[in-house]
């Protein structure tokens, strides 16, 4: 089923909409474009993650357009805290990587859709109407609720790479410990910015050099930053002998 097929008008309502960006262009750019459509308004725009979850929580909006690579919090983290507290808000994650695993990541983080940055702005004004009905949209096809828990599903099974190679994906808090590594933080303030205990943070490490398949935690900064977890500005080298 297409994106174009299940579309059958526009919706009775006004759809509010939060864009966050950290830069003000592209925040710009979307609210003009989005304010010509007569079903939809946006009702705040946002420069990163805490600033967003805030405005989420005050202005309750139908569907958040969320920047992937913001700094300090990224949009897999904003996502997760943000459909843990408000699940009926929608979110549609913008992002310049087109990666198969990214988009698993996306979706199983709790987004609604994910698309690129080069989207033309009528296919992502349809992503906003099919996400705000409560549907999702995966490479411009809709799925239920139901049939996206089946999508992922046979994403997982598809985590199998040659010669039985297991590409494991991170839980999120293995996601917040790859971001402290990526700026450069050692584990004692890793477990202090966390709140967790220091074996705990050796622990976590241990799994994600695992599971990411590279040999340091410099590989495993490398591997984030290529993916748009973190920003490059923010990389800093981490140390090797802990």
């Amino acid at each position: 089923m297409s994106c174009e097929d299940t579309l059958t008008g526009a919706a009775s309502r006004s759809i509010a909409l939060l864009i966050v960006d950290d830069h003000p262009l592209m925040r710009g750019g979307l609210r003009k474009l989005i304010e010509l459509e007569p079903d939809m308004q946006v009702v705040a725009e946002a420069g990163n993650g805490e600033e967003a979850l805030h405005l989420a929580q005050r202005l309750q909006p139908d569907v958040v357009l969320l920047d992937i690579n913001l700094p300090m919090l990224n949009g897999l983290e904003v996502t997760r805290r943000l459909k843990a507290i408000h699940r009926h808000i929608a979110v549609v994650l913008l992002t310049a990587h087109d990666q198969a695993e990214q988009v698993f990541y996306a979706m199983q983080a709790g987004a609604s859709a994910y698309c690129t940055k080069s989207v033309e702005a009528d296919h992502l004004f349809k992503v906003i109407r099919e996400v705000a009905r409560g549907n999702y949209v995966v490479d411009g096809h809709v799925y239920t609720p139901q049939a996206l828990q089946a999508w992922l599903e046979a994403q997982r099974a598809n985590m199998l790479g040659e010669e039985g190679e297991t590409h494991v994906l991170l839980s999120p808090r293995e996601m917040e410990i790859l971001r402290c590594v990526t700026r450069g933080l050692h584990n004692k303030a890793i477990a202090q910015e966390l709140g967790i205990s220091h074996q705990t943070v050796r622990n976590h490490i241990t799994s994600i050099l695992t599971k990411l398949n590279v040999r340091g935690r410099t590989q495993a900064a490398v591997y984030a930053i290529r993916r748009g977890w973190v920003r490059a500005e923010e990389f800093n080298p981490p140390l090797e002998n802990e």
